[in-house]
Order: structure tokens, then sequence, then C-alpha cells
């Protein structure tokens, strides 16, 4: 009765399914590792954050360069801050307000590459007469090493007016400062009033962020591929199963005995003679045995 699963048609349809199933398991079982392993690296994160809080600050040359390691590390630097080159950074959020972070940069005293500080966070639109000055003369500044910020996280900076920034990173001070800077930043521990402490934010990619869980819905979907793949191929067995059924009784065949040989044409009714009647021209049934 199975004999259809050994056509070329069948052949093809159960290779593609017994090669589907394990590719979409491997696949799906890919994307839920990755998701363990995010989860893994969102509580090393928090472990890592809860010790840099209470561990001693560390020179910044010694934490360069920025990796996911030592991304919140506490960073200690010396030197003179620029006030001429202050920019301010719109369009940030801190407990459900939205603000800007205020970037003066740091001259180290070492002579290396200039050093992006946000002194601190103010409420409101950016209005560089709220934003208290910068500290004169030299100064150590102690806070959480940062990486350069991402376009995709924080928007397009575009249409910013002179004095502001869209996206920290040396890619875009390089365009706006005078002088070489490294590609990281520092966010101030203890900023002056009114300012206030920007936290340290997670390294890309080692969060429970919408990535981390965009992993656990292509999961869900690499499984979902292989039951409808199952699926469909009961639905075709099922179907060719019923086919061979009614052609074993006659059902549905054209031209079979006892039947029309053409859809929609009446057959002949036999005349009281026996012999079938036909029509005439107006479409009248008539005997043969009928005169005209």
């Amino acid at each position: 009765m199975y004999r259809f699963l050994l056509t070329p048609r069948w052949w093809g349809i159960n290779v593609f399914v017994v090669l589907s199933v394990p590719f979409c398991l491997f696949m799906g079982f890919w994307q839920l590792d990755r998701f363990e392993d995010r989860v893994d690296s969102h509580r090393e994160r928090e472990k890592q954050a809860e010790a840099a809080e209470v561990a001693e600050p560390r020179p910044l040359r010694e934490l360069l360069p920025v990796t996911t390691a030592t991304v919140g590390e506490q960073a200690t630097v010396t030197g003179t801050f620029d006030p001429e080159q202050e920019l301010l950074v719109p369009e940030r959020m801190l407990d459900g307000e939205r603000g800007f972070y205020v970037l003066t940069p740091l001259l180290p005293d070492d002579g290396g590459d200039a050093l992006p500080v946000v002194r601190g966070w103010l409420a409101g639109d950016a209005d560089p007469a709220a934003v208290p000055p910068a500290p004169t003369g030299e100064v150590t500044v102690t806070g959480a090493l940062q990486g350069a910020e991402s376009p995709r996280d924080v928007g397009p900076p575009t249409g910013l007016p002179p004095g502001q920034l869209g996206v920290i990173g040396s890619a875009s001070l390089i365009n706006v400062l005078p002088y070489p800077v490294e590609n990281a930043w520092v966010t101030v521990r203890e900023p002056a009033e009114p300012l206030r402490a920007v936290p340290p934010a997670t390294a890309t990619n080692t969060g429970l962020d919408i990535k981390a869980f965009q992993n656990l819905g292509y999961t869900a979907e690499w499984f979902a591929f292989i039951a409808f793949a199952l699926f469909m191929w009961y639905r075709f067995f099922r179907r060719e199963l019923e086919a061979q059924r009614d052609a074993a009784l006659g059902l549905g065949e054209p031209g079979a005995p006892g039947e029309s040989g053409t859809p929609g044409t009446p057959a002949a009714v036999p005349a009281a003679g026996g012999a079938p009647a036909t029509e005439d021209d107006a479409g009248r049934t008539r005997s043969p045995s009928a005169s005209v």
C-alpha cells in the first residue's frame, strides 16, 4: 500500500524532511546556547559590577584598551580639564528622566591622548547655562570606565547644534576636538552638585537585552519549522493514501462503467421498446418508434 513512498516525487519529499529536521534541531539548540551564554555573561557582569564598586581604582593605562572584562571597572587618572572643548550629549535617560551628559575632555599629565570625562547628568534640554564649571588646575578623576557608544543604541545623532555630541567615541570626537582622544570614556563616581552620577553601562552583547531574547525567539522558530515540516509530510501522506483508496474503489474516474463519459451530459433514456430515446432539434425527447 505504501509503494508510492518509493516514487521519485516522494523520494524528494522524504529527503527534504530527513535533512531539514536535524538542520533545524542544530540551529535551534545553537540559538538556545547563545541565549544561555548571554544569561551567564549577564550574571558574571553583575558580579563584576558589585566587586568593582568596592574595589580600589586602578590607573587608567592598566585598563586600556577597553574590553568586556574592563568595562565598568573603576579607573583613576590625573590631568587638567579643557573647558573650552566641553560638549553636551543630549537625549540621555536616567531613572526614567530625560536629560543630557556633560562631557569635558581631560588632558592627562602623562602626555597620552585626551580622555572624554562625563562629569555628570542634568535633567531637561541641553543648556550650557545650567552646567557648573569644570574644576581648574590639576585634578584626579575617579570613575567607571566605559567603551565607545554605538549609534544603534543611542539613536542617530542628526541635526545637533554646535557644542553638542550625539555619540561618545573617538570616531565622533575626532571631528570636533583639536587633539586625539582615547576610544573610551569615564563617568565621574562623585560629581559636583547639581550633577548626578551616570551609572556604568553594560558591555555590548553581554546583558539580557533585546538581542538575548531575539536568540530565544529564534530558538522557538527553528523548532516550529520542524513541527511544520512533519505536519506537511503527514498531510501529503494522508492525501496520497486517500487518493489510492478512491482509485481502488473506482471513484472519481471519468468514463467508468455505469457513468456518463462527459460530466454534465445527460444519459440516454431507454424508450419503451428498449432502444434509447433521442432528442429532436427543439430538445424534446423522442422515441424511435414515433412518427414525424
